[in-house]
């Protein structure tokens, strides 16, 4: 599984989250809501440091990833996260690689 975070996203992390280098944030899963892969569950995020990662990306020294007991979440797709300028919220697509 591959993370991949838009120029546009990661600037929206840095600004409305204050991410900065030596930070780490982790995408987990909800067990309320609904998303293209699963039905009941969405994804989130929170900053906090990693015990068993199964995927991760380091941009501009921050780390984002995936722990391993969510990755079921992704049933085999890879994680792409982009900003919505007009929506003034993060999209997160899921691509079958």
């Amino acid at each position: 599984m591959e993370i991949k975070i838009s120029n546009q996203a990661l600037k929206w992390f840095k600004e409305d989250i204050g991410l900065q280098a030596g930070d780490k944030l982790r995408f987990y899963t909800q067990v309320y809501g609904n998303s293209p892969i699963q039905k009941g569950y969405s994804l989130a995020f929170t900053q906090e440091e990693p015990l068993k990662i199964a995927a991760s990306t380091d941009l501009d020294g921050i780390l984002f990833f995936v722990e391993d007991g969510d990755i079921w979440y992704f049933d085999g797709h890879d994680l792409h996260v982009d900003y919505d300028a007009k929506e003034d919220e993060l999209k997160y697509g899921y691509v079958k690689p």
